[in-house]
């Protein structure tokens, strides 16, 4: 809900151009501060508009369990899911790495699409991957990707449990991680040496958040047309008007 505060007192009011900032608050804060002056009257007087942190909806308040100080908090959790403060800690680490899951796969299947459509490449588009021939049958590389993925889940949970106590690596003891926070473990992870600021954190988790929501619209997106989204996309932009959503779900 938005906090509106004002010194002005008279009723007709014009710009002034004194001072005005955008996007300037701290703390995760939405600001915008407009200065009006009234006819007549010193140009001291100002309006002023704070949209406040944490109110996915406005109007409605954030439950207690949320209070902002986790990157991305925006008070979302209508069912009540994270009222458990241990459910919390797990859901925090689940979305996390599951937006940076669907950010590679969204990269994995849309570059490699775009490239051979430019005559960079040439890969089969990602729903016609398994059917390509590989070194091994489809079966087997399913048992391999479970018995590995196995493994590093159950590590990263060691890790959620109890923090620090996977650093070191169990078969190449030569390997290990310096003490880290929890689902930043830096190192060979951060190649860049990026480091995990407040900032960079609600700017990984909103692009994770988007990565999972565009996941999600290519794969309705290929079952309801057969394309994939770079193909939908010029389809698109060659006859919009016709090329549409809503022509599509109208079956036209």
């Amino acid at each position: 809900m938005a906090t509106v505060t004002t010194q002005a007192s008279a009723a007709v009011f014009r710009p002034c151009a004194s001072k005005s900032r955008f996007l300037t608050g701290s703390s995760g804060k939405l600001n915008r501060e407009v200065a009006f002056r009234p006819i007549g009257c010193p140009p001291s007087a100002s309006f002023k508009v704070e949209a406040k942190k944490g109110e996915w909806l406005q109007g409605l308040a954030s439950p207690t369990h949320l209070n902002g100080s986790l990157p991305g908090d925006n008070g979302f959790d209508p069912l009540g899911l994270a009222e458990d403060p241990e459910n919390l800690k797990w859901f925090v680490q689940a979305e996390l790495v599951n937006g940076r899951w669907a950010m590679l796969g969204v990269a994995g299947m849309l570059l490699p699409e775009v490239f051979t459509k430019i005559g960079i490449i040439n890969v089969p588009k990602w729903y016609d991957a398994g059917k390509e021939e590989f070194f091994a049958s489809s079966s087997t590389l399913f048992v391999i990707e479970f018995i590995l993925f196995h493994y590093v889940e159950i590590r990263r949970w060691q890790d959620i449990k109890n923090p620090d106590s996977v650093n070191q690596d169990p078969i190449f003891k030569q390997y290990s991680f310096p003490p880290n926070e929890v689902g930043y473990p830096g190192g060979i992870f951060n190649p860049l040496n990026f480091a995990p600021t407040l900032e960079a954190k609600k700017k990984e988790i909103a692009n994770g958040r988007l990565a999972m929501l565009a996941f999600l619209g290519f794969i309705v997106q290929h079952n309801v047309t057969g394309k994939g989204p770079f193909d939908n996309l010029l389809q698109h932009l060659s006859d919009p008007w016709h090329n549409n959503i809503v022509q599509t779900l109208g079956g036209n």
